[in-house]
């Protein structure tokens, strides 16, 4: 036997409320009429009314029908429902009106008054009173395990929350209150709830409400304002939730389901970097692209996005072959139209790098394969030089010989005035790209920028993992600080430098104030929903090798030049002796390839400003 859908039984139950309806206010309309003067409802009247009722049923019926009251979800109903509901019963009354005037029925004039009002009494009851009901059964099931919550932000998205809440089967909340900075709103309502003030008060009406859930619905806020305002929340050991972007509001995608834990990246206290990757990315479109470590963190990325604008084909390099073998079963399912060729090998291989080029003919090339990671490139410098150094050298190399167009490297702010051997490699490697620029065809440009947030190795994964284990969550000093920037702002930065490149740029990002390790460990304590000091500790664990109190983004006497975009800087390329650089490259290759242990003196030479830590 065929099952009955729920929606058909729902319409089938609001036709017969409404069948019930339309006969208790035809005869509601009379006994209103006659009995309050305390007399009998004239016989005349009555037959009327009963010759009138089938016709007039099927009839009202069918109005309510094609003004959808049928059809609408009455636990979300609005200002929209009402006025059809108004619209229908003012129909209903009409063609009674009309249909006994032209059939000489006799009936008093107030008796269409009298329906009209019973009838759309009768329709808000039974439409909006599930709502009342439903309601009254939350709180009386629930009672104290609801939760009390306040909401930041008396704007449309603030308004749009309060709905989701108010309507939402899956999360129990009664809003308590609501803060919103604009004095004009201060002392108003919105759904039956308070604006009490502004972001002064969050801490005095957690204690006055009890509140045990903040949810800040102010997408469309300044970055700063968010992460002062999520500091304050952070000292009310509240459950903290933050809404998406505005965009997600407007296109109908945020629910009450789309409520996040509020990240690491909303305490950045800057707006992120945007770009309009549309325009940069059509030089990609039908083009060869070639992605080196494309199956790290940056490289992936990069990979994600050149596979939405249709590469003619994409080629992914990686020496490790789990993250490579990752990659390419993400990008088969996402764009299984993408001619997609995944391969596994060595930047450092010469012969490997020749047989690509001269195979797949790259266009374009994003050079992202290297070793990262500072304190163990400290341990290991001949493999950060054989890697980086080396790696960059043939695998342009092979780009100049092969003729590709462009060629992108990945850099760091490590590069400048280095601490530790990983920066000073790189810091070489943008010397080489420079260097090929001068004499190549192809574009050489290289992009430089900080700590990249939840990247493989870097600090926010780390300090998670630690947390997760009940802590200690270490940091190196309470005075380190860093540059931190979002992969796909990274991203978006390599693209465009592809696009900008004219030859031997350093493009670097403003990044705004950087900010300190020792505040985001604290503040990922309490996102945690734990408490700094006691549920977790913080250890400072002392500087490790090559690392340094701050990073800077650009060496002094680089200098910047503005581009189209007010964050994305360029830096002029440093002057240095090329013949003598390249010896020095011969010398270094045979010192790395020799594993002998002065390769950081050596590197020194090359490289003037590396400040090599003299306790090695």
């Amino acid at each position: 036997m065929k099952k009955v859908e729920p929606s058909l039984i729902y319409k089938i139950l609001l036709i017969i409320l409404d069948i019930a309806s339309i006969l208790l206010a035809s005869y509601a309309a009379l006994a209103i009429r006659f009995r309050i003067d305390g007399g009998s409802i004239p016989l005349l009247y009555i037959e009327s009314v009963k010759s009138m009722i089938l016709l007039n049923i099927i009839v009202t019926i069918l109005i309510f029908a094609f003004l959808r009251l049928y059809n609408s979800l009455w636990r979300y109903a609005s200002l929209t429902e009402l006025i059809n509901i108004l619209v229908g019963c003012g129909a209903s009354v009409l063609f009674n009106a009309i249909v006994n005037y032209f059939s000489y029925r006799p009936m008093f004039r107030s008796y269409y008054i009298l329906y009209g009002a019973v009838l759309v009494i009768c329709m808000i009851t039974t439409r909006f009173g599930y709502r009342f009901l439903r309601n009254l059964y939350r709180s009386k099931v629930h009672g104290a395990h609801m939760r009390r919550t306040m909401i930041i932000g008396a704007g449309e998205a603030g308004n749009t929350i309060m709905r989701e809440l108010s309507s939402s089967d899956k999360l129990d909340a009664k809003i308590c209150c609501i803060i919103d900075d604009d004095e004009r709103k201060h002392n108003t309502y919105i759904r039956g709830v308070k604006v009490v003030g502004g972001r002064e008060k969050i801490l005095d009406c957690v204690r006055k409400y009890q509140i045990n859930e903040i949810i800040i619905a102010m997408p469309a806020a300044p970055k700063k304002n968010v992460r002062e305002i999520v500091e304050i929340c952070q000292k009310a050991n509240c459950d903290l939730k933050i809404l998406p972007g505005i965009y997600q509001l407007v296109t109908g995608e945020v629910t009450i389901d789309n409520l996040r834990k509020v990240q690491i990246e909303d305490l950045l206290g800057r707006e992120p970097v945007r770009t309009d990757l549309h325009e940069i990315m059509t030089y990609v479109c039908n083009r060869v692209v070639l992605v080196t470590g494309g199956g790290g963190s940056i490289g992936s990325e990069l990979c994600r996005q050149i596979a939405g604008y249709r590469p003619k084909k994409l080629i992914i390099l990686d020496i490790y072959e789990n993250n490579a073998y990752d990659i390419q079963q993400e990008l088969k399912k996402t764009f299984p139209n993408l001619d997609l060729t995944v391969l596994i090998g060595s930047v450092r291989n010469t012969h490997r790098m020749e047989s690509i080029f001269k195979k797949y003919r790259p266009e374009i090339v994003y050079h992202a394969a290297a070793h990262k990671h500072v304190p163990l490139m400290e341990d290991s410098p001949n493999e950060a030089i054989k890697n980086n150094v080396f790696g960059t050298y043939k695998t342009a190399a092979a780009a100049d010989k092969y003729g590709a167009e462009r060629f992108i490297l990945i850099s760091t702010d490590k590069a400048v005035n280095p601490t530790n051997i990983m920066g000073a490699s790189k810091r070489m490697c943008e010397m080489i790209i420079q260097m090929y620029a001068r004499h190549s065809k192809t574009v050489f440009a290289a992009v430089r920028f900080g700590n990249v947030l939840g990247s493989n190795g870097s600090v926010i994964p780390l300090f998670k993992k630690q947390i997760e284990a009940g802590g200690p969550v270490t940091v190196t000093h309470p005075d380190i600080i860093r540059y931190f920037m979002t992969i796909p702002e990274a991203v978006s930065l390599v693209l465009q430098a592809g696009l900008l490149a004219k030859g031997g740029e350093i493009f670097v990002l403003d990044m705004g104030e950087p900010v300190k390790i020792v505040d985001l460990a604290k503040n990922l304590i309490q996102l945690s929903g734990l408490k700094v000091g006691e549920d977790i500790q913080i250890e400072f664990t002392g500087l490790r090798p090559g690392e340094k109190l701050y990073e800077e983004l650009l060496m002094a006497e680089e200098g910047l030049q503005k581009t189209g975009n007010h964050r994305i800087f360029i830096g002029k390329p440093i002057e240095f002796d090329e013949d003598n650089f390249r010896l020095q490259l011969d010398n270094l290759k045979k010192l790395c390839n020799n594993d002998v242990d002065e390769i950081k003196e050596e590197v020194c030479k090359i490289v003037p400003t590396y400040q090599m830590d003299t306790k090695d």
